[in-house]
């Protein structure tokens, strides 16, 4: 059996053996809970923790108070909003968010407007990006939080963010941002992009999984929010619950070696990237998905039309592990609404597959998957009566299908 080829890097990360050897300490020796103010082992776990939240602030250019540990970017994700939404609720109770974002920024703005609070979904360009003359008149007097995310999952699209953040300054309304999928890949700087609230995540930058961030502003302006978990008045009273001392040692750890190493990593991996997109762009009908310009260095979304995407991942999944859709929706066989967004026809959405690359991924295995997924392409279109009649030159969208 060879090994499996990992190239799914944006559903999650292989925790760096770095990570690994920094966390091992906490499980047994240091094992103290971070709010034993008492005795040793809890100053050791505080001093962990105080350790960890430099290296992360460190990465963002944030000061270390401004970072709330939480357990992964779904949390923080719900903290940020409906947090605000609580907090400001005498300003307004207007929230504008974006069509493409990850369900959990999705799903918790249908929870506020089941509150009563009121949310605006922008629409993006079929290139992934917002138009920022839409988000100017989308601003209203009640608005309160602008929830757009830095770069989307699925596309690797980076949003115009800080001219978002402008927008947001000049209109006196908090900009949120989910960079799960930026953070540790590509420079990130809150202060510069104007950000008020941010959150990322762990297992996205080869740490463990299981723990993430929520940056909180503390001046121009003093961002507050609400806490959704009540306990111990943990995290300067935002976010109850002991904290998971080894997994936020292993953060700090993966924070500092991607403030190191991003822009090396960055650089090797665009290679890559493009050169499994000119390999790829030989086959006929391929197509690349958001735009090219302002995206991710390591992530390929690809349509191979005529080929059903899932099914084209049976040929080859023994061997790469790549993910059609998002790994978060991807139980549904719905094709992708981020896709759909961009304003994909379902042949296309249904043929895309991710390729996201990462920290240990080898010239070797990209070659290798190449190879094996052009491969199945040609196995899948060699079965199909479409790819049939597409090559004899029949207009497909003009066949009428019966139902039988």
């Amino acid at each position: 059996m060879k090994k499996l080829i990992y190239l799914d890097n944006n559903s999650t990360t292989p925790t760096d053996p770095r990570v690994v050897e920094t966390m091992i300490p906490y499980f047994y020796e240091k094992h103290g809970n971070a709010a034993s103010r008492s005795h040793k082992y809890g100053w050791e776990a505080e001093e962990a923790v105080d350790y960890a939240r430099e290296q992360v602030a460190q990465l963002i250019g944030a000061d270390p108070k401004e970072i709330i540990f939480t357990s992964g970017a779904t949390e923080a994700d719900n903290l940020a909003i409906k947090g605000v939404f609580e907090m400001y609720a005498r300003k307004g109770n207007h929230i504008i968010t974006v069509t493409t974002e990850h369900k959990a920024v999705l799903d918790t703005c249908k929870k506020i407007e089941k509150l009563g609070g009121e949310v605006t979904y922008l629409e993006v360009n079929d290139k992934g990006l917002i138009d920022l003359d839409e988000l100017r008149a989308a601003i209203k007097k009640n608005t309160i939080l602008v929830s757009i995310m830095w770069a989307n999952n699925e596309t690797g699209v980076i949003q115009p963010v800080k001219e978002i953040g402008k927008i947001c300054e000049e209109n006196g309304v908090l900009f949120f941002s989910d960079a799960t999928q930026a953070v540790g890949k590509i420079p990130v700087d809150v202060i510069e992009n104007g950000i008020h609230l941010m959150a990322f995540t762990g297992h996205k930058m080869y740490g463990p999984k299981g723990v993430g961030a929520l940056y909180v502003r503390r001046k121009k302006p003093r961002v507050k929010v609400t806490a959704q978990l009540d306990g111990g008045g943990h995290e300067r009273g935002m976010r109850s619950g002991t904290l998971n001392v080894p997994a936020i040692a292993g953060f700090g750890k993966a924070a500092e070696l991607c403030r190191l190493e991003m822009e090396q990593d960055a650089k090797r991996l665009s290679v890559l990237r493009d050169h499994l997109e000119a390999e790829f762009n030989k086959l006929e009908e391929v197509y690349v998905n958001g735009t090219t310009e302002a995206r991710m260095p390591h992530v390929a979304n690809i349509s191979f039309k005529h080929v059903e995407g899932e099914g084209l991942m049976m040929t080859f999944n023994q061997n790469v592990a790549v993910s059609s859709g998002s790994a978060c929706t991807s139980a549904s066989l719905e094709p992708s609404y981020v896709l759909k967004a961009l304003g994909l026809g379902d042949d296309l959405a249904h043929s895309s597959i991710r390729f996201s690359l990462g920290r240990f991924t080898t010239k070797e295995e990209v070659d290798q998957a190449i190879e094996l997924v052009s491969n199945g392409v040609q196995h899948m279109r060699d079965l199909s009566p479409i790819w049939e009649m597409y090559k004899e030159g029949i207009d497909l969208d003009a066949v009428e299908w019966s139902e039988h």
